[in-house]
């Protein structure tokens, strides 16, 4: 295994608390709501790294969030492309900080080879346990077909952190597996990470989804919903925290990134941090 990602994802434990942002990448090439150039697309998304920099945050991750509607599991080789270039060009912004991608919706196998070819550290995946219905269309897991090609192109060290009973689904099929199965049958599965979320993008999470979740032994993320209002209440149910929306301006995921709201969040987040530390 790669030492690089060993020593950037020290950060990702049961015992860590992290703090990620996320840039979500203007609108790819052939997708509906494209309108900027691939070099136009790679400067926005730098102009945001450089506000993530200087706030000093934890992680950055970048996603496909504007290329919808979104194809499922399969996307074409122009969005792969790019993301892996926005992530190479990251890099050179964050050398020792980890970061990760994720690409819609699905996409998982797609993020293994960019993250690898990036020097990335780590993918959000949907769908790598339990079968669900999405907006997309009805996902069967692929953690089987998924881990089998991580491991086939030589990518073992890239970290998959997998949503279970994600957002903008509907679980009624799994109504009957309990957030804490998930998670252990996550774990059996290979998951270095389980990722909980409110029903919609900006949602806030159940505190009783997050609390089945750490029955496991993975740390846990909270992957929407978190605002500088509510971190507090949030802290102690989770390892990491993925922020979007809050980030953005009026709190709005398309809207471009408030650096004030950036500085907030991460000083707020340090502050619970040491202030826990004292007292424990």
């Amino acid at each position: 295994m790669n030492s690089d990602y060993e020593n950037r994802c020290q950060i990702f434990s049961t015992s860590k608390k992290s703090l990620i942002g996320m840039i979500h990448v203007p609108a790819l090439p052939g997708t509906p709501f494209n309108k900027l150039t691939p070099k136009e697309i790679l400067n926005k998304c730098m102009e945001e790294a450089a506000i993530y920099k200087q706030s000093k945050i934890d992680s950055v991750m970048i996603e496909n969030m504007h290329d919808a509607p979104y194809l499922k599991r399969n996307v074409g080789p122009e969005i792969t492309s790019l993301m892996s270039i926005i992530g190479y060009e990251l890099r050179k912004v964050f050398p020792n900080e980890p970061l990760g991608i994720q690409i819609l919706a699905g996409a998982n196998k797609d993020a293994i080879a960019s993250a690898l070819n990036a020097d990335l550290d780590y993918i959000r995946a949907e769908g790598f346990v339990f079968g669900h219905v999405a907006d997309e269309g009805i996902f069967e897991s692929d953690a089987g077909d998924l881990l089998r090609y991580r491991k086939n192109i030589g990518a073992q060290g890239i970290k998959v952190f997998t949503d279970i009973k994600k957002k903008h689904a509907a679980n009624q099929i799994t109504k009957d597996v309990s957030i804490a199965d998930m998670a252990k049958n996550a774990q059996f599965f290979g998951s270095d990470g389980i990722i909980i979320t409110g029903t919609t993008t900006g949602g806030e999470a159940d505190f009783n989804d997050l609390k089945q979740a750490k029955e496991g032994k993975l740390p846990v993320f909270l992957g929407s919903g978190i605002t500088n209002d509510n971190i507090m209440n949030y802290f102690d149910f989770a390892n990491g925290f993925i922020v979007g929306s809050y980030f953005k301006k009026d709190g709005l995921w398309s809207n471009d990134l408030d650096s004030q709201k950036v500085d907030g969040l991460v000083q707020q987040f340090n502050m619970i941090k040491k202030k826990k530390c004292l007292f424990n």
